[in-house]
């Protein structure tokens, strides 16, 4: 069977879930005869193992006090794993740095690319994906022959509770080239206390809800529920709603109990960041939304009429 090389993105050391969906799903799809290994760039070996259970080998590059990402750095330890392990496939996440890293390293080897992978399967000496194009408007069914390089959407593989070997392994890199770009400092978005990804009822608000002055009556509703407002791109962009609180394809992806999504068109960029949850009620007076093809139950009254009346019944039942 294949093997599989994936690379692991840290924040602070630490493996981000991206990347140990993208460890357990490379697992998965190469079966249990070839290795999977993980490649880290900066962590610390001990923690390291304990997380990414899902790997035959933990290839460690570099350590937890490395001074950030910089491609020209990663790309070089990228490369000498790919020229020790030579994997059939190369797996990084969808993200920046992902995608940085995948266009280099497939150039600079010479295999195909292929990225923005919503699923992947591998058909004897060949990969297949689809891949979404134009912003998530519309997905493409491609394939390319192996060896190859993939950078992965979250959520494309289910979860696992696959296990490796787990053999931590310190990669030679030889002779260090020295970094072209110096990190002078690094800043995140704004700090929040809410983790969206953990809560398990959510009402999400579209451009459906019309403006900002209708948005408490979806975080009524989400009080009800005892859940949290959450919000797609285009709420977000009109700054109705904080970036933290966004969900989709720039945004974050949930997998709540409950997901009651109001004025929420459906878009695939928005529907890639929810819908794995559990229940999916949508809100929309279109009845050709695509919101509806993922939705459980769904309504196409008028959501600014609804969500009081919902909100006051929820409300009473609670008392």
């Amino acid at each position: 069977m294949a093997s599989a090389l994936v690379y692991i993105e840290t924040a602070e050391g630490v493996p981000t879930s991206a990347s140990l969906e993208l460890l357990s799903g490379a697992r998965q799809l190469c079966g249990g005869d070839g290795d999977t290994v993980a490649l880290v760039i900066e962590g610390e070996a001990d923690s390291l193992a304990q997380e990414l259970v899902a790997a035959d080998r933990i290839l460690l590059a570099g350590s937890a006090s490395a001074a950030g990402y910089t491609s020209d750095r990663h790309l070089a330890a990228l490369r000498v794993a790919v020229e020790t392990e030579r994997p059939a496939v190369v797996f990084l996440p969808n993200s920046v740095v992902g995608l940085d890293l995948a266009a280099a390293v497939a150039a600079a080897e010479g295999w195909p690319l292929l990225s923005y992978c919503t699923s992947v399967a591998l058909q004897g000496e060949r990969l297949s994906a689809r891949c979404q194009v134009h912003g998530g408007k519309l997905e493409a069914l491609t394939e390319c022959p192996l060896p190859a390089v993939i950078a992965v959407n979250p959520g494309c593989f289910p979860e696992a509770e696959a296990r490796g070997r787990g053999e931590v392994v310190t990669l030679d890199l030889g002779d260090p080239q020295g970094d072209q770009i110096e990190v002078l400092s690094t800043s995140g978005a704004a700090e929040s206390d809410l983790d969206i990804t953990q809560v398990e009822r959510l009402v999400c608000v579209g451009p459906g809800i019309e403006e900002e002055d209708n948005i408490p009556l979806a975080r009524d509703l989400a009080e009800a529920l005892n859940g949290e407002l959450v919000a797609s791109r285009p709420v977000v962009d009109l700054g109705w709603v904080e970036k933290t609180r966004q969900v989709g394809k720039s945004g974050k992806t949930v997998k709540p109990k409950l997901y009651v999504a109001v004025g929420v068109s459906g878009a695939p960029e928005h529907l890639e960041g929810m819908r794995e949850a559990d229940l999916i009620v949508a809100i929309n007076s279109d009845p050709t939304a695509p919101i509806f093809d993922v939705a459980h139950l769904g309504t196409t009254c008028d959501a600014l009429d609804l969500l009081p009346v919902l909100t006051e019944k929820l409300k009473e039942a609670g008392a």
